[in-house]
């Protein structure tokens, strides 16, 4: 095998690899050795068959096989012998005029990731604001999660249902006489004025009584979620069993315990806990963008374009989607065509953050354990329906770029926990709204250098994006495969992925006919913390 460099500019390399047809020959003949004994063939005991006929019958595939394995192979020596750290999948193509018994000519480009000076973790310095949880918060959470847990008693039999009225009802829904799946229900609850139901059920039942039983028209919305449903005029046949009036809730120990907790401390403790973690996620959100931007602004390096091009393409795609509805479509898709450039200073600033996080943490130790990654891709996996998860699992544990993307967020945010502990850290109190606002003036002030289109490296995080669009303010949770020598697993781009390898498709929600009213009592677990988004 020949090696010569045909490319060296900046990050970007280029080689060309040649395979003699000598060394191609020698490892086909040694190939056919090795599978003659297994090879059967009439007039020929096992094992006895010639070489040359085995070559013969099957020296095609065995020759696709070989080159397939020696331009892999002959990667990953380039790789280590020049002490390669591609960014992404090298680019691998075989000449166009190579037959069998030639000369194989291999071109290979790649992109490498930068060389980056230790970066220093002592000098800095971060303020955490600190919004303490008052007995008023406590107790307006209470009247609300008390709002969300109403009692009802049956009311007289003559009582016609009004707003906010509870009503027991069997029905049967039919489109054009036929019951349809998911349109049926027994002893439904439903509360008069909540829109639990689709438009215009719940209101053809104001007035009702008691054992009325009457038959009702709706037509149910053009996005209604099925299918066979969207549009349709239908009919529900209704019985009404018992009108309910609401009976006053009062917060105490057997309020409590109606949620499955001790006492009203316990509840009042629960309570404060999850107000705690709300604002804790704000916290930390304002303290992550802070570091990032003192590192960002003391790190400048060329970073890999088709990285950032990667990354661009994803926040791009999730822009236009959420622009596509907006409700003048057309207007949205023309200021984000505007802002185009600022969009991608950002995907270029984020690769660049990711690439620095991720030499902090390799040169911290900065791990995330076996049992951790096995969480994770539980996690994940619980996303799609049950018989795909087992083939979600093997996929994780199959495609490293896969698994590296899947535990780039934690790994960040174990590096983010790291420099937290290394930084002077002091500490503010301040209101809901003081924390809210200074987490707005951090985007406004990032906003300004974006449009100035000063060098990416000193920019803040991202620009404020225009109305309803979310995205912009959001990092993705795809990062540079964090404690991963790229070399020996992206160079493998001679054989294709299998099938087996495709993510399953992700698991669909039911769709019923009427929505239910939710049953879950959310005061008697703790909502989980907001995970912060990198700016």
């Amino acid at each position: 095998m020949q090696t010569k460099q045909t490319t060296n500019d900046g990050l970007k390399r280029a080689y060309q690899i040649t395979i003699t047809a000598a060394e191609l020959a020698d490892k086909i003949d040694a190939e056919i050795k090795k599978v003659a004994p297994q090879v059967k063939m009439p007039g020929f005991r096992p094992g006895k068959v010639p070489a040359n006929l085995v070559k013969k019958m099957h020296g095609e595939q065995l020759h696709g096989q070989v080159l397939n394995d020696t331009i892999r192979d002959s990667i990953d020596e380039l790789m280590k012998s020049e002490e390669l750290r591609p960014a992404m999948q090298p680019a691998v193509n075989l000449n166009e005029d190579y037959e069998d018994g030639k000369d194989a000519q291999i071109s290979v480009e790649l992109e490498v990731l930068p060389q980056i000076d230790a970066p220093s973790t002592d000098g800095l310095t971060l303020e955490k604001l600190i919004v303490p949880v008052k007995d008023e918060q406590i107790e307006e959470a209470l009247q609300g999660l008390a709002g969300q847990n109403k009692s009802y008693k049956d009311a007289a039999k003559t009582k016609k249902a009004a707003d906010g009225d509870q009503l027991i009802i069997d029905f049967v829904g039919k489109l054009d006489g036929v019951e349809f799946e998911g349109g049926k229900a027994e002893d439904a609850a439903l509360v008069i004025g909540s829109g639990q139901f689709i438009p215009g059920f719940e209101e053809q039942l104001t007035g009702a009584k008691t054992g009325d039983e009457k038959t009702i028209t709706v037509t149910f919305p053009e996005d209604y979620p099925a299918e066979n449903l969207k549009g349709q005029d239908a009919t529900f046949d209704i019985t009404v069993k018992q009108v309910k009036v609401e009976t006053g809730t009062k917060i105490d120990d057997e309020f409590a315990k109606g949620l499955g907790l001790d006492d009203l401390d316990k509840l009042k403790e629960i309570m404060k806990g999850q107000l705690e973690q709300q604002t804790a996620g704000l916290t930390r959100t304002q303290m992550k963008r802070s570091l990032l931007d003192q590192l960002a602004g003391d790190h400048d390096f060329a970073v890999p374009q088709n990285m950032v091009d990667a990354e661009f393409d994803q926040i791009w795609k999730q822009l236009q989607q959420e622009a596509l509805n907006e409700d003048k479509p057309d207007e949205a898709i023309k200021q984000l065509e505007s802002e185009k450039d600022e969009y991608r200073s950002i995907a270029e600033r984020r690769v660049r953050l990711g690439l620095l996080l991720s030499e902090i943490g390799q040169a911290n130790n900065v791990e995330v354990s076996g049992q951790e990654m096995q969480m994770l891709i539980q996690q994940a996996a619980q996303q799609y329906r049950e018989e795909d998860r087992e083939r979600f699992m093997q996929y994780i544990q199959q495609d490293l770029m896969a698994a590296a993307q899947l535990r780039a967020p934690l790994y960040e945010d174990k590096v983010v926990d790291f420099l937290f502990d290394k930084a002077d850290v002091t500490e503010r109190e301040v209101t809901q709204e003081e924390l809210q606002a200074a987490i707005e003036a951090d985007e406004e002030a990032q906003a300004k250098p974006a449009a100035k289109k000063k060098t990416p490296a000193k920019k803040a995080a991202a620009k404020k994006a225009p109305a309803k669009k979310p995205a912009a303010k959001k990092e993705p949770a795809k990062k540079a495969p964090a404690k991963k020598t790229p070399a020996k697993a992206a160079a493998k781009p001679a054989a294709k992925k299998p099938a087996a390898k495709k993510a399953p498709a992700k698991k669909a929600a039911a769709k019923p006919a009427a929505k239910k009213a939710p049953a879950k009592k959310p005061a008697a677990k703790k909502a989980p913390a907001k995970k912060p988004t990198t700016k």
